[in-house]
């Protein structure tokens, strides 16, 4: 396996996201690096696993089960296992966060 992965061999179709699948590349952890427009973001959701995100830039208001939250550029949050939660930008400007999944296949059940 090469050490590092391109970003466009990863890039999700007709996105500026990249989906990163730990089991692909010999990782233990998978990740979706987002880069999302005001109002862009998915919908509830969950996993079997951890999700921990950082958000590098911009801001996210992130529902996780019954609270929502507002996070900034530095901020981290964590999500527990089987949780249902989603994040939408609503900030002024681009949002990029990083978005790690305790897991080296991505598992998602969409409400």
């Amino acid at each position: 396996m090469t050490p590092v992965v391109p970003a466009e061999t990863i890039r999700i179709p007709g996105s500026r996201t990249l989906r990163y699948e730990g089991r692909d590349h010999g990782s233990g952890v998978s990740f979706f690096l987002v880069t999302n427009d005001p109002g862009q973001g998915p919908g509830l959701h969950r996993h079997p696993y951890t999700e921990t995100w950082s958000v590098l830039e911009g801001e996210a208001t992130i529902t996780i089960g019954d609270q929502t939250v507002v996070a900034r550029a530095g901020d981290t949050a964590v999500v527990q296992p089987d949780v249902w939660h989603g994040f939408t930008n609503t900030g002024p400007g681009t949002l990029r966060m990083m978005c790690i999944h305790a897991s080296a296949t991505m598992i998602q059940e969409n409400r």
